[in-house]
């Protein structure tokens, strides 16, 4: 029965910080930020996401999403961020872990995305390790599953290196870019190490 109780789980801390980066969650005063950046890298990201709304960059669509982020993490069901640089706090992109699931599994998704003009340089690999105590310890999460197409190979190379392990490939896991694709599954356990040393291209 004790998998049935009513647990509260912490609020998000203000600030995670990382090697570089900060964390946080997303406040209406960065729709301007968000939406200038996302547009400069719409072409950069089109490969990698689901096909935009028409209206996915207006004001108030972005007001429509903080409330729905605010929602979830009250109802403990995802915990959205966005990535600073930790020296003059500029916008670099965004991380999140969703679809969360409580009771014998404890097991989120873990998404991100970075600005083109910021990719590359390993800002998201350090938000990704900055992230990982908070999931593991704070929210308690045994497990962190994620998923990436057979050609991203900076993001393979991203969760290989956090620590993340290929248990599988999913046929048609995702709808991308208009079109089902198939994905390759990566997770990573609480007691994992974080991951190889070895030096390889950042993300």
């Amino acid at each position: 029965m004790a998998l049935f109780r009513t647990v509260s789980w912490p609020e998000p801390p203000s600030l995670i910080e990382g090697e570089g980066v900060v964390l946080r969650m997303p406040h209406m005063s960065d729709f301007a930020a968000w939406s200038s950046l996302r547009e400069q890298s719409r072409a950069f990201l089109t490969p990698w996401e689901p096909i935009w709304p028409p209206y996915d960059l207006t004001r108030g669509s972005f007001r429509r999403r903080i409330r729905r982020y605010q929602r979830d993490v009250r109802e403990d069901s995802a915990y959205p961020f966005l990535v600073f640089r930790a020296g003059d706090r500029v916008l670099l992109g965004g991380l999140s872990l969703s679809n969360v699931r409580r009771g014998v599994t404890q097991t989120a998704s873990l998404g991100y995305w970075m600005g083109a003009p910021f990719a590359g340089k390993g800002h998201m690999s350090a938000a990704v390790r900055a992230l990982l105590p908070f999931a593991h310890g704070a929210l308690g999460l045994r497990r962190i599953e994620a998923a990436c197409l057979p050609t991203n190979t900076p993001s393979i190379r991203l969760l290989e290196r956090s620590g993340f392990r290929r248990e599988g490939y999913g046929r048609e896991y995702l709808c991308i870019n208009g079109s089902w694709q198939d994905h390759l599954l990566y997770a990573r356990l609480a007691t994992d190490p974080v991951g190889t040393s070895e030096a390889m291209p950042l993300l």
